[in-house]
């Protein structure tokens, strides 16, 4: 069968990650979190180079450097699922690549992904509610963007992610608990051989 990559994307605090499991138990998928895969790595780099470990959004080192490695390391091991035939959800924010239309087409490209749906999970919240999550989960990679949460939130604001080559969806993550009910139809529709597990 044809797997399927679920890129999860959203802010710090919106719940991707919550909602990202979900759906890799619901779907049957191998879950992916970039920051499960290489934060010993980037802490490593950073303290190596002379940096705060947590110093990442305002950090030009690690933005032109370090991100870019990261999110190659994420995608080269979705391509080696997908070629055993296993479908992904990838759990990162991807902000940085929102403005590249062609961002999916060419990741199928340079990493040899075999034929695979698509489908981009927008999740979404108010701000109050990521601010809130962030002080509350009070992770120190956190604190730049507590300190300058205008800044921060403008900036996840400012541009759409409109990839091309993928179907888009839309959750509203507002309650605490995660209902993918809303999702079945709209997936079987897209993905007809993957039956929710029961």
């Amino acid at each position: 069968m044809k797997p399927t990559v679920f890129i999860v994307i959203g802010p710090a605090g919106s719940g991707k990650s919550t909602v990202s499991k979900a759906i890799a138990q619901r779907y049957r998928a191998a879950y992916l979190d970039k920051d499960t895969m290489v934060t010993a790595f980037t802490e490593l780099l950073l303290e190596a180079k002379g940096f705060d470990k947590n110093e990442r959004d305002n950090n030009a080192f690690y933005q032109a450097a370090i991100l870019p490695i990261e999110y190659e390391t994420l995608l080269r091991t979705c391509g080696d699922n997908l070629r055993v035939g296993t479908s992904v959800v990838l759990d990162a924010p991807f902000g940085r690549y929102f403005a590249d239309r062609d961002y999916l087409r060419s990741a199928r490209e340079q990493y040899a992904w075999p034929d695979a749906d698509l489908i981009v999970v927008h999740v979404t919240t108010d701000g109050s509610q990521v601010l809130d999550r962030l002080i509350q989960r009070d992770y120190s990679r956190d604190g730049w963007k507590i300190e300058h949460w205008e800044q921060f939130w403008s900036n996840t604001q400012q541009t759409e992610c409109d990839w091309e080559s993928a179907h888009h969806l839309v959750f509203q993550n507002d309650n605490p608990t995660i209902d993918l009910t809303q999702f079945d139809q709209e997936i079987r529709s897209i993905v007809r051989q993957h039956a929710p597990a029961t």
